[in-house]
């Protein structure tokens, strides 16, 4: 593990450095901020401000919802919970910093959930929207009640994720460390990964200018002249070239301006507009459930990404941190739900300790109330943006190997498989791309042999995180020579298959009972489900087999 910068104090008599590690405990003052913060602050701000601003051009640009009930009404609550989310985790690392005596250790980072903050604005409130629009609504009374909808959805899965929070320790406990980073893993790979660096390659030089810098400064370790906090350098070139090479007519693809919407002092008050919007969740449960548990799931891996870097939280306290901002943003007007990122070790590299996330915390909360974080949304390129998210995946994915033990190699890579389908998934349901009519063909339609490839893809990318983790777990079972182990592992994925927690049949991965499906669908769960079984019979057999024991390393 890499030292970070080592704080020291100065004596009012002589200028006389003390590091920190040898400071006597009772006397040792822990500083708030470190130059690293810098570093991760930038990081951590642009991954919130991403997500706000693929909200918003989903909600605005692709469905005419009402601009100013986006940045006035949704923008505020939501940046209150990544203010609260953000405060947790600083005590929390200040307190564990305090207790075992380092200076090094860096604070769990929350933002909002990419992929269910996505699913949030296409699959729940731009559909809702369009839906209050065919009843008959007029566009503000549909846009008050799309906004409550998104109020009670965070309720509700801020509920969930408060009630599961308490089987994580145990879930650590259960799982291999294949298996937690395996899934994330795959997950910041194809999504923080691929998807960010198509965004950035489509404004070529910009993009790859902006990535370029932050490779250089971030994992070439590069200087920069007069100590310019590096991610911070990277977005000012690459502002200056996107709006200078565009205002000059000089070929940046798709450049325009953007139209401000006027900041104003709005307090996310909390208020009872969630309980009118609770009606609405009723038929999109199926998605909503599922968008909590996967929060959990990925709450309980990055606490398992954080202690293989060194830093042991308690993975319950991670986990009631996320339900509770998330609780507090739906309360208060938000409709996109926090969670831990997956990046702690990432921003512990560029030397981030816990006041990046007290920094960043105060930064998005405070500028959903003034409302400069609806024009900074509108301001910052998305080319700029994106290159941070890359590196965020890079390390990650780097991350899996490295502090899984080197026999389970093989099952880390098979989680990564989920999450590259998930990537098809997101790419291949845009209506852009195959028309709705088109997709459902290809989803339901036999070529003689086997299940429609469509099918198989979508049933494969639904669930994922979950998915990858059963896989995972059940290969390290065998490495382990443990096949009854694996064999329960796969019953278990058969009966989640079925329900739909994993392999959905239902193309937006909703959540439904066995018996209520019908055709092609009833086919591929129960195909799936009947997989499993068998290959957990197989292994079932195979145990009884007298296996001579493993050689002692």
């Amino acid at each position: 593990m890499r030292a970070g910068p080592v704080p020291v104090r100065f004596h009012a008599t002589r200028a006389k450095t003390i590091p920190m590690s040898d400071a006597p405990a009772q006397s040792r003052r822990l500083p708030w901020i470190v130059a690293g913060d810098l570093n991760g602050f930038f990081g951590l701000v642009v991954d919130s401000l991403s997500i706000l601003g693929f909200i918003a051009a989903a909600l605005v640009g692709i469905f005419q919802f009402p601009a100013e009930v986006v940045f006035g009404r949704m923008f505020p609550g939501t940046a209150l919970g990544v203010l609260v989310g953000n405060l947790v985790y600083t005590v929390m690392a200040r307190c564990l910093a305090l207790r075992s005596g380092r200076d090094d250790v860096t604070a769990m980072p929350l933002g909002l959930d990419a992929p269910t903050s996505i699913g949030m604005a296409l699959l729940v409130l731009g559909p809702a929207y369009a839906g209050f629009l065919r009843q008959g609504m007029g566009s503000d009374a549909a846009a008050l009640a799309t906004w409550r909808l998104g109020m009670a959805s965070l309720v509700v899965m801020g509920l969930l994720k408060l009630v599961m929070s308490f089987a994580g320790d145990w879930v650590t406990r259960v799982l291999p460390r294949a298996a937690l980073l395996g899934s994330i893993g795959g997950a910041a790979l194809a999504l923080l990964g691929f998807l960010p660096l198509v965004e950035t390659l489509r404004n070529p030089v910009v993009g790859i200018a902006t990535l370029g810098l932050l490779l250089y400064v971030l994992v070439g370790r590069g200087r920069l002249p007069w100590k310019v906090p590096g991610v911070f350098a990277a977005f000012v070139a690459g502002t200056a070239l996107y709006y200078g090479l565009g205002m000059a007519g000089l070929g940046v693809p798709g450049f325009r301006l953007p139209e401000l919407q006027p900041p104003a002092l709005v307090l996310p008050l909390p208020n009872a507009g969630f309980i009118a919007g609770l009606p609405y969740t009723v038929p999109y449960l199926p998605l909503l459930l599922p968008f909590g548990l996967l929060m959990v799931v990925g709450g309980i891996n990055v606490a398992e990404s954080a202690r293989a870097a060194g830093d042991d939280y308690r993975t319950r306290d991670v986990l009631l941190a996320e339900a509770v901002s998330t609780l507090v943003a739906g309360v208060c007007g938000g409709v996109a739900q926090t969670t831990p990122y997956i990046g702690q070790p990432a921003y512990k590299h560029m030397g981030a300790r816990h006041g990046y996330t007290l920094l960043a915390g105060l930064f998005i909360g405070l500028g959903g109330i003034l409302g400069y974080v609806s024009m900074l949304v509108q301001w910052l390129p998305v080319a700029v943006l994106a290159p941070i998210i890359v590196y965020v995946g890079l390390d990650i994915t780097v991350q899996a190997f490295h502090d899984s033990p080197r026999r389970h190699a093989p099952a880390v890579a098979l989680a990564f498989l989920p999450a590259i389908a998930y990537l098809l998934v997101i790419k291949l349901g845009n209506p852009a791309w195959i028309p709705a009519q088109t997709f459902a063909a290809l989803y339901e339609g036999a070529d003689g042999h086997g299940l429609p490839e469509l099918a198989a893809i979508v049933t494969l990318g639904n669930g994922f995180i979950i998915t990858a983790m059963l896989w995972s777990t059940t290969l390290v079972a065998l490495v382990e020579q443990r096949p009854r182990r694996a064999a329960a592992v796969l019953l278990l994925a058969a009966l989640l298959t079925l329900v739909g927690v994993i392999h959905s049949v239902d193309p937006r991965g909703g959540i439904y009972l066995p018996w209520s499906l019908e055709g092609v669908r009833a086919i591929i769960a129960w195909q799936f489900a009947a997989g499993y079984a068998v290959l957990a019979l197989l292994l079932g057999l195979l145990s009884l087999q007298r296996v001579a024991p493993m050689p002692q390393a």
